[in-house]
Formats: structure tokens, sequence, C-alpha cells
């Protein structure tokens, strides 16, 4: 397949602070690249490079094979964006926000209703001819996707596109990336911040935390990189006086066979595992002997927060 992004040693720093740190990226036609990391870590930033709207310090992009600083102007009649900020105008309706960016693409008016009519599943049709200041925050979402896609573009930047929206807005939003996807073969780069929307509809996965990616692949991959499973252990107050002397617990269940390792969380140990059904067992009883105060002990298979925490030290903060 060919690259339809190749991005290497990408920076760009504002003043003294550098937002983006030595990037190398490369997207496939066809592809859906989940760009997954916490608010500051330098997602938007890398996408406002890719789109033009901001030059790389230093480094290299291209997009369709085309300089994003030599060839902007041909890059952007190839790419549609839906940034974080909908730049909306409450004076005008949805059906002109859509008119006027088809024209500016050069559609005709028959091609124009034409895409309006195939996004009417993004589209409240009750509202289109309203103004946009009566417009919720989801509707205002789903519009501005709605227009980044009037003129069918080969490549398409989703920056966090569902924060803020209700589940059902969610969910539509997500049907109409797989649809695009699937249906029309569009490529598409998804910044978020949810750990779900990254595992539930990206091919690949990039997770970027302070201006540098720490680790790429499917997410499947990613997930079983960590452990085959992960034992999740409550504890009660944590303490030596209520039993909880964390550091010996640690201690103990890494002795056992079959342990990869051990995080402390907020509440209680993460262990990963090499045969969660096999292990469980031995935990609890290394619990036990150690007089752990155990309020909850559960087995699941690795999320991307587990792959986070494995990478960063930390876990994701998401804020809605």
């Amino acid at each position: 397949m060919a690259s339809v992004i190749e991005v290497k040693d990408l920076v760009r720093s504002f003043g003294d602070v550098e937002a983006v740190r030595g990037v190398d990226l490369t997207i496939e036609e066809g592809e859906i690249y989940g760009f997954l990391g916490p608010n500051g870590a330098g997602k938007s930033t890398v996408v406002k490079m890719l789109t033009t709207l901001l030059t790389p310090t230093s480094g290299s992009a291209k997009v369709f094979g085309l300089d994003v600083v030599d060839d902007a102007d041909q890059i952007r009649l190839r790419i549609g964006a839906a940034l974080q900020d909908a730049s909306l105008d409450d004076k005008q309706s949805g059906r002109e926000i859509l008119t006027m960016q088809g024209e500016l693409y050069g559609l005709t008016k028959a091609e124009i209703n034409q895409r309006i009519d195939e996004l009417s599943t993004l589209i409240d049709f009750e509202a289109i001819d309203r103004w946009i200041r009566e417009y919720s925050g989801g509707m205002k979402r789903r519009l501005d996707l709605a227009a980044s896609l009037i003129h069918n573009p080969d490549l398409l930047f989703l920056d966090e596109p569902t924060t803020g929206l209700d589940p059902t807005s969610r969910a539509r939003v997500w049907d109409e990336v797989r649809a695009l996807n699937s249906e029309l073969g569009t490529t598409i780069f998804l910044t978020t911040q949810y750990l779900e929307e990254a595992d539930e509809l990206a091919d690949r996965v990039g997770i970027i935390n302070k201006g540098t990616i720490v680790g790429e692949g499917t997410p499947e991959h990613l997930k079983r990189a960590v452990g085959a499973d992960v034992i999740q252990v409550r504890l009660g107050d944590q303490g030596s006086e209520s039993g909880n002397d964390v550091d010996r617990v640690i201690d103990e269940v890494k002795r056992l066979e079959g342990v990869d390792h051990v995080d402390r969380g907020p509440h209680g140990l993460l262990i990963s595992v090499t045969n969660g059904a096999g292990a469980v067992s031995p935990v609890a009883v290394a619990l036990n002997g150690v007089g752990a105060d155990v309020r909850e002990l559960t087995l699941r298979t690795p999320t991307l927060d587990d792959v986070f925490l494995e990478l960063t030290g930390d876990r994701m903060e998401v804020t809605s």
C-alpha cells in the first residue's frame, strides 16, 4: 500500500517549549490511525502541522508525497479536517455552512445537494435550516464533521471529534467514521484521549506523551505486549496498620511464577501475568499470607490504559 502520511523527526517549538519532539510516523492508504494521548501531549500540534496550519520548527512531513510547507495548497484540496474548535458562524444555518464549504471546493449546486443527502446520517435534517446559534454542542460537532466531508476527501483528520458529546452522538460519529473507511476507503487520522474510542476504531494506534511517540501498533498487539492477563486487586486503606504494607505485598507477589510485573494503582495493585486462570489462586494465597486487606480481586484482559501505564509510568487522565 502507498503511504499517505510520512513524517520524519518532526519538531514544533513555541518559544522555549518543545510541544512536539522528534515524531516519526508512516500511515498507509485506507488506514484508521488512532493518535492517543492525554491533553497537552502534542496531538493537536501534530495535526495542525499535517493540515498545513502550522509550520514545523524542524523535520519533514509529507502528505500524499507533498511537502506540508512547499505544497500546502495542493494538500488542502485533498484533505478534510474537523478540528477541536468548530469554526461555525452562529448567524448562518447548517445548510448555508455546507453550501459555502462545497462552493469553496468548486462543487456545483447539484453536487452539494447530493452530498448533503449522503451525509444525512450525521446531520439533523429538522435543524439544517435553523441558525447555528440554536444548535447543541453535539449538533455543531456533527455539522463540522459533515462540512469536512462535503468534498469527499481522500484523507480525513479528526481531532478529538467526540469530546464533550453524549453517548448517542458519539456512537453516530463512530458509525460514520467506520462507514467512511469501509465503504469509501477514506484514510482517517483520528486523535483522541478516549481509550475506548482508539480501541474501537483504529487499525493502528500511536501513543504520544509529552511530545514523543512512546508506542505504536495494533490495539491487540499493544495490549498483549503488556501481558496475557491482568489481575486487579483492590485493597482497603493502604498502610501497615490495616495489613496493607504495600511494598511488602508487591515484593511477595513478584516472587510468584508467571507474574510479569506489578504496578501500584490508586486503589490497589495491577498484576500482569502470563496465564490469568492459573495465577489467580497463587496470587490470592500470597496476599492472604502477608495479611493484605483485599476488598476485591478480578481477572481481566489488558486495556490501552494498561499499555499507557506500562509505557509512561502513569495513567490516562481524561476530561470530558
